[in-house]
This record gives C-alpha cells, structure tokens and sequence, in this order.
C-alpha cells in the first residue's frame, strides 16, 4: 500500500505530491499515524508536509500541485478557474455562476458569464 503526501508552501500553496510506503506511517503497534508519514517526508526533502487520500477518505480531494491546502476546512481546493466562480463550502469545488447545461459540451465564457456551447466539425 501507498500513502501520498503534499508539500505545503507558501499561502498553503501544495507544491508538490510525493508517494510514500504506508510502512513509514506505522507505528510500534502497526498503527498508522499521519504525522509519521509527514515526518518522513520532511527528513527527506525538508518542508511541511500533509497526507492527502487518491480516493478522497480525507480533505475532500487528492490535493495538485497548485492546490490549496484550507486547515480550517481540513480540505484541498483547487485552483479556481474563474473570478466569478464561488466557492462551494460543502464540496470545496467552485461553482459557476450560472449551472452547467443539461445536454451537449460547453466551456466557459468568463466576459459575458454563461456557458458556450462547442459545436464540432469535420
């Protein structure tokens, strides 16, 4: 089993995410314990060091690098794609200003705030 870490820099920006062998979590009774792992990681590449889950048991998501690490929500962020997208505090994922579209692929048009749709060619 494998374990991942995310360094934290500044603005609790996640710098970058290391795989790390779940037996440097165990303690003298098998036990797994985060702060172990982060220990690990900072005698090996110095800096702060948070456990993030790849199947999101813990911080909402698997933390990227560019993430936000949030210790008061104990959650990842990740970087907002647009100034008018808001934060949801129950998923910790941005929400557009208007809702995606039932049917079709659209993108984003953050000058005129709505959603457009592609239309592909061949």
């Amino acid at each position: 089993m494998m374990a991942h870490f995310a360094k934290i820099g500044e603005n609790n920006i996640v710098d970058e995410v290391i795989v790390v062998h779940n037996n440097v979590l165990l303690d003298d009774n098998d036990v797994e314990q985060e702060s172990l792992g982060a220990s690990f990681c900072f005698d090996l590449l110095g800096g702060n060091w948070v456990q993030t889950s790849y199947n999101r048991n813990i911080r909402k998501h698997f933390a990227g690098k560019g993430f936000t690490f949030d210790e008061e929500r104990d959650a990842f962020i990740p970087p907002q794609p647009y100034p008018s997208w808001t934060l949801n505090e129950d998923t910790c994922l941005w929400d557009s200003p208007v809702p995606y579209p039932e049917e079709g692929v659209h993108e984003w048009d953050e000058d005129n705030q709505e959603w457009v749709e592609l239309l592909w060619t061949e």
